[in-house]
């Protein structure tokens, strides 16, 4: 007689893990749109009904001349306003990679853990910079709560690559 117990375990257990897969690449897309806007100069789309803005480097830059604006993290701000903007040229074309490679790792199922803590390295300080600000209250933890949450699940391993590293691998594989 089986034991109703561990399949009804079972089902949740894939359910959650098929929906951390879902959240992974979903923020994969958000990444890869983000990316190609800062590669392309292009930040109007249109897909049928659906239209909205992506996030170009100008935009980019934007987003954070006013996160340093009115910044209550000092500090920070002058990290930023004195390292990445000074070198906007450098720093704006890093991100588009940065993004990229974010978004790939993310999609493939690839070291997703490792994409997550990258994603969350990025987006992260920008948080700290605005919050006190004002704004829509849940702006940033809306992506920061899933990214922390990719970053300890291993996602990968539902539709990705990372299951395979880990079948395949002698050592355990920590993405």
């Amino acid at each position: 007689m089986p034991d109703i117990h561990s399949t009804s375990t079972r089902r949740r257990s894939l359910t959650a893990e098929h929906g951390f897969a879902l959240i992974r690449i979903t923020f994969g897309l958000v990444y890869l749109s983000n990316a190609i806007a800062k590669i392309t100069n292009l930040s109007d789309v249109h897909f049928g009904p659906l239209s909205g803005t992506l996030i170009t480097q100008g935009g980019a830059r934007g987003i954070l001349e006013r996160a340093i604006d009115g910044t209550w993290f000092p500090l920070l701000g002058a990290l930023y306003e004195n390292l990445v903007l000074s070198h906007w040229a450098f720093f704006g074309w890093f991100l588009a990679v940065a993004e990229l490679l974010i978004a790939v790792a993310l999609l493939a199922g690839a070291a997703s853990r490792l994409a997550a803590l990258a994603a969350l390295a990025l987006i992260g300080p920008i948080w700290l910079l605005v919050l006190g600000q004002g704004g829509y209250l849940w702006t940033y933890p809306v992506e920061l709560l899933p990214l922390i949450a990719l970053s300890v699940a291993p996602s990968g391993r539902v539709w990705g690559l990372d299951r395979r590293i880990q079948r395949d691998g002698k050592r355990s594989w920590p993405f």
